[in-house]
């Protein structure tokens, strides 16, 4: 399989340090919709979509005002899913499968581009996006970006253990070497992805953090907005949180096998793209710093010890 790093929507919000961590106050920051193109030998798998083609051209028919106010797009079509799929020869048909971490507009966006392919999701997901009654959760599940979808595969949280996290599985129809990775709390249908990418795994972690100060083994720190839109986003606290602290004991003890990264970050992003180790302050800084405290590369605290994929 060849994995590609896309940036399927930029994001400039007010805000500046108080967002991205660095730089002046009254700048704008920046944010991206990181998706993964992953050529295997039975077609394109798209993991995330970001912003579609229609959110360009027509942003008000699917994205609120009150969110295109606060998060700032950019709708650049050139950086929509479809047209970077495009620029690599293959197209919209050439998509069999797209796997969602969770169905927020800036992840589910480009659906309405590969109308054939099959769209994988948690059924708790799915079930919170088609019951969406308050305007928050309209807001949050435009009905417009996956009303379209007929051949839906929903998942349930159920499956073997990988690296200490529970209920992993398989998708049927796809390559053995990617997998769901529940981390419920951004949403209540919230899933990580992960891909073999050669010798070590990447793990898509989607929104379950959002600044990469956070994935630090030690002193992990938060941008004060990005903490903030957490906050406000989230729908189960106490599972979001303690999936964050698994997933910095994954980095502290797995560095040297898992990339770890999220989906609105540029400097994870940038750092995948330029095809070095990506994983919140670093994999390998991660691991660097678990030898340096004397401490055995062990998994994510889990009841049993788990048998890694």
């Amino acid at each position: 399989m060849k994995v590609h790093h896309l940036n399927c929507g930029t994001m400039r919000p007010f805000g500046g340090r108080l967002v991205s961590g660095t730089g002046p106050l009254l700048a704008t920051a920046e944010l991206v919709c990181h998706c993964l193109l992953i050529e295997t030998d039975h077609g394109l798998v798209l993991v995330d979509s970001g912003l579609g083609t229609g959110d360009v051209t027509d942003p008000d028919a699917s994205l609120s005002r009150g969110w295109q106010w606060r998060s700032r797009p950019v709708l650049d079509i050139a950086e929509t899913a479809l047209r970077q799929v495009e620029q690599l020869g293959y197209s919209a048909s050439d998509v069999r499968h797209v796997v969602l971490t969770h169905l927020d507009l800036d992840h589910a966006g480009g659906l309405r581009d590969f109308p054939d392919a099959q769209v994988h999701v948690l059924r708790t997901e799915l079930e919170a996006a088609t019951a969406a009654r308050t305007s928050a959760e309209r807001m949050r599940y435009p009905r417009l970006h996956w009303s379209h979808v007929t051949r839906w595969a929903p998942h349930d949280p159920q499956g073997e253990t990988w690296f200490g996290f529970e209920a992993v599985r398989e998708l049927p129809g796809l390559p053995a070497e990617i997998l769901l990775v529940p981390l419920i709390g951004h949403t209540v249908g919230h899933t990580g992805v992960a891909v073999r990418d050669g010798d070590r795994w990447l793990l898509h972690a989607g929104d379950a953090y959002l600044f990469h100060g956070e994935m630090r083994p030690e002193a992990p720190w938060c941008s004060p907005g990005l903490r903030f839109i957490q906050n406000r986003m989230e729908t189960v606290r106490g599972l979001r949180i303690a999936n964050q602290d698994r997933l910095r004991e994954l980095v502290r003890y797995h560095g040297d096998e898992i990339t770890v990264f999220s989906a609105h970050d540029p400097v994870e992003l940038r750092t995948a793209q330029r095809g070095r180790v990506a994983g919140g302050l670093s994999a390998a800084a991660a691991g660097t710093s678990a030898r340096r405290a004397g401490r055995p590369g062990r998994a994510a605290a889990s009841p049993a010890t788990p048998r890694p994929r």
